[in-house]
This record gives structure tokens, sequence and C-alpha cells, in this order.
């Protein structure tokens, strides 16, 4: 088994190998149990058009996922900074987010039976009030952290953040608050100044 990369603060990550390799089961079991069922019979009794057709185009969707797996494994990219978490992914359309942890509020682990025999799992990420993937603000957006095999380690390190980080609504207000008093203080004071003159 190969060694666990550690994952470092502000240091770009990506997903284990063994990601590939599901991406690669997910697709062989859609062609077992998505296309064989269909495919065959079709190509045992359909017009000879139609079975060229297929026979064209059926093998050169399936050549192109098996082409398209890896390069998308190999633009997909998190980092973790000490405010926020950034990712990208995409192989003809780029896609790049960035999720402050003040705006989590929640991490989920998803690992499918496949997954778990890879020894990988995915983080799901839930924010509230970011105008993320999922929406506009107010809205929970999702991001996930794919295929990763230390991902209670990765789920702890982002809990941690997210504990030492209020969230902005109570930031604001604790700021505003806190002007409101100092300016009552401010206040407080010039009045017991002007009366100790008098």
């Amino acid at each position: 088994m190969a060694e666990i990369k550690e994952i470092k603060i502000s240091e770009e990550f990506r997903p284990a190998p063994q990601f590939k390799k599901l991406y690669y089961i997910y697709l062989l079991l859609a062609i077992v149990f998505g296309i064989l069922p269909w495919y065959i019979p079709v190509l045992l009794s359909a017009p000879f058009t139609v079975i060229l057709g297929l026979l064209i185009s059926i093998p050169a969707i399936l050549i192109f996922v098996s082409y398209w797996i890896p390069k998308y494994y190999d633009t997909m990219l998190y980092k973790l900074t000490q405010n926020e978490i950034v990712w990208r992914r995409g192989v003809w359309f780029k896609n790049t987010g960035i999720v402050p942890y003040n705006r989590i509020t929640n991490i989920d682990i998803v690992q499918g039976p496949v997954s778990r025999s890879f020894g990988i799992a995915s983080i799901k990420i839930q924010t509230a009030g970011y105008s993320g993937p999922s929406g506009g603000g107010g809205m929970l957006a999702e991001i996930r952290i794919e295929g990763m095999e230390q991902f209670e380690d990765l789920r702890e390190l982002i809990m941690g953040f997210v504990r030492g980080k209020k969230p902005l609504a109570v930031e604001t207000y604790e700021e505003d608050i806190n002007m409101k008093i100092l300016d009552e203080l401010v206040k407080i004071r010039g009045l017991m100044e002007k009366s100790s003159r008098n």
C-alpha cells in the first residue's frame, strides 16, 4: 500500500490515486448493468443502420470516458489555508471555489462500499449564507473533497479551523455592539469631565 501523504496548510493536495480506480469501477458497473442489458438484445434484433450506429457510438463514448477519468483526476486540487478551503477542478470547464471556515455549518464523511474497499471517502461540507454552487446567499451550498485516504484526520483538521472561527454574522453583531458600547463610554467620560470642571 502506498504511503499516505500528510496534508499541510497552504499546500495543494489531490485525491488518493485509488479515486481513479473507483471511477473506472463505476464505469464498468455502468457498462454491465446500464448498457449491456439493452445493448446486446438491440444488436441482435435491430436494423443494420441502428446496429452500425450503436457499434460506433457506444464504444466511442466508453473510450472517451476512459480517457476523461485520468484527465479529470489531474485537475482536482484542494488547499487549506488559515481562513478558507480553496478547490479547483474541471477538464474543459474549470471550476474554482473558496469556502471560508466561518461559513461551514456541517461536515459529513461519505463512503460507499466500493470506496470503503479502497480505503477512501469523500468529505461533504455544507455552508450557510454562502453564494456557491448550490445557489444564492442564505442557501446551503455543498462542496466535496473527494477520494481522501486520511478523511477522518482531514475532517478533524477542518473542524479545528471551524471551531476557532466565529460565524461572520456573529462577528459583525459583536463588532456593532462593541462600537455602541465604546460610543456610550466616550459620551459618559465626556459628561463626567464636563461635570468635574463645573
